[in-house]
């Protein structure tokens, strides 16, 4: 569980909850049902009409990574490179087709099968650095489907806002029901906004840097396996993946 990125959440709602209980404010006059429905469901409906079917079931499917710890391991897997490297130069490469039945890593595994079976430095590192650019891509479309919702949703709550005032306009002569128009107008608005500014554009950036973070990771893993197939010396490899975990 990533603690900072929940206590982060908490706070910002906690921030507007406490400064409307200062204000003299019921947390109920923020809770409407109308507005929720209008914002959330002009926002959703707005979002699925542009996102294709798999790049929005992909960006639900993320949610559960915004919360989850990312643990890339980086010592752990340079550990592992220069160990191999140091295999290759005492048994050849044909000393690493044991490490193929142990790794579990989909992607580690791919790139240790392409250096086993001889391939080319350029071969291994063109056809990682693919799989690298497809697996980004691919977390970055799904990170714009949030940055998407996060620039509907002001907007549908301006348009909450103005429902709730034609609600106004039409009950004018009916002081009771003046109450309910209003509040749907402001707090539609306050709903459009703050879903975007503490919901989806924040978990939309955290979503881009996770992917960029994945992807360094990874690029970290082609550099040492093409240099295992360069014949590097172990001691040269391990500086050079040491310098992707000073940044």
């Amino acid at each position: 569980m990533d603690y900072i990125a929940l206590l982060g959440l908490l706070v910002g709602i906690s921030a507007i909850i406490g400064g409307q209980f200062l204000e003299g404010g019921a947390l109920s006059a923020l809770i409407n049902g109308p507005a929720v429905l209008i914002v959330l469901g002009g926002t959703l409906g707005a979002t699925i009409l542009q996102s294709p079917f798999p790049v929005f079931t992909r960006a639900l499917a993320s949610l559960k990574s915004v919360f989850g710890r990312q643990n890339l391991h980086d010592d752990l897997v340079v550990k592992k490179i220069i160990s191999w490297s140091q295999i290759v130069r005492k048994e050849g490469l044909l000393g690493l087709e044991g490490m193929l039945d142990i790794e579990r890593d989909p992607f580690t595994a791919k790139g240790l099968m392409l250096l086993v079976d001889g391939n080319e430095p350029d071969i291994i590192r063109d056809v990682m650095e693919l799989e690298i650019q497809m697996r980004e891509n691919a977390e970055l479309e799904a990170a714009k489907v949030f940055q998407a919702m996060g620039g509907y949703s002001p907007t549908i709550g301006i348009i909450g806002a103005v429902i709730g005032l034609i609600h106004v306009m039409y009950n004018l002569t009916d002081p009771a029901k003046l109450g309910i128009g209003v509040a749907t107008a402001f707090v539609a608005t306050i709903y459009g906004v703050g879903l975007a500014n503490l919901v989806f554009l924040p978990i939309a950036q955290k979503l881009r840097s996770r992917a960029q973070a994945q992807a360094r990771f990874h690029e970290m893993i082609v550099e040492g396996l093409v240099s295992i197939a360069e014949g590097e010396n172990p001691r040269y490899i391990e500086m050079k993946l040491r310098t992707y975990q000073q940044f």
